[in-house]
């Protein structure tokens, strides 16, 4: 027979999270974290109150709650505990919440991960406001500029998309790089635009109006594909007893190979038989270095 918890008044729970000789602060903290969405307004703010006062852990948990029930009568708080710990999800609630000349004032601080793209996203309200383009990654720049409504010439949008195909040429596991969930079947072809940094700078230069830059783009996918058809690597792969997991992860190093071949040439950084020689160099420390998830980054974001 399922046993029902019955619940404690708020008041009594709260005072013995906040006593930590109550003997049940670690009771008292699943309790509230269990009943916290349907609370009272007034009692939710003692809480995250009380959880800011605490352990890491548990501001970390308050910063979460705060991102979405944000009041200003927690700022001396927060800005408090960041100016202490920078800790991410306080830097978040910080990014997303306080003034903007707060954050212009203290721009040089926000230096982890993605912090200064969302700034920029921030500073979208402020006309006067100019970016930093090395600051950020080749996506969040023209993601950036797209969502402020900016403007960039042809000559760099063409720069900025080839330096993002570069990028991933010297990617280290290609598969990891495709957009979510492409999987082909054998004897299919992949295009430059399957990798995920890709699309999203196709699909922010058109939001930019840079539509004959991305034309031109097409013609040389095309042309990547053409590569990679006649290649001896593609009709080999064909030859194989290969899942289609299998398939689409030896396809998409053998399309990285063929975006760097391809690659023009003022893009390049060394010859294709010294890219084919850092390949073999990579592979052989592979063997070596077994393959952790862990190491593939997933960054979240305070917007």
């Amino acid at each position: 027979m399922r046993t029902i918890t019955r619940n404690n008044p708020i008041a009594t729970v709260i005072k013995n999270y906040t006593n930590k000789k109550s003997g049940k602060v670690t009771e008292s903290r699943k309790e509230i974290q269990r009943r916290f969405m349907g609370l009272d307004w007034k009692d939710q703010k003692k809480i995250m109150a009380a959880f800011l006062d605490s352990g890491a852990s548990d501001r970390d948990w308050a910063y979460s709650r705060l991102l979405d029930l944000w009041d200003d009568s927690f700022r001396p708080k927060v800005q408090e505990l960041w100016e202490t710990y920078h800790e991410m999800r306080c830097t978040w609630v910080v990014i997303r919440h306080f003034p903007l000349d707060f954050l212009k004032e203290r721009i040089d601080q926000f230096t982890e991960g993605r912090d200064y793209y969302f700034i920029c996203r921030r500073m979208d309200e402020d006309a006067t406001f100019v970016i930093d383009k090395e600051r950020l990654s080749r996506t969040d720049y023209l993601m950036a500029l797209a969502h402020r409504q900016g403007s960039i010439e042809e000559d760099e949008a063409t720069d900025v998309l080839f330096e993002i195909v570069r990028e991933v040429c010297f990617c280290r596991w290609p598969y990891m790089e495709l957009s979510r969930n492409r999987r082909i079947r054998r004897d299919e072809l992949m295009s430059p635009s399957d990798f995920k940094t890709i699309s999203i700078a196709l699909y922010y230069l058109e939001e930019l109006c840079q539509m004959n830059v991305v034309r031109a783009f097409r013609e040389w996918e095309c042309w990547v594909r053409d590569s990679v058809r006649t290649s001896d690597e593609f009709r080999s792969l064909n030859n194989q007893a290969l899942t289609d997991f299998e398939y689409t992860d030896e396809m998409a190093g053998i399309l990285q190979k063929h975006l760097y071949y391809t690659l023009p040439e003022r893009y390049k950084t060394m010859t294709d038989a010294e890219y084919n020689n850092k390949d073999v160099v990579e592979k052989d420390e592979a063997l070596s270095v077994p393959y952790n998830p862990e190491d593939i980054e997933i960054s979240d974001v305070p917007f």
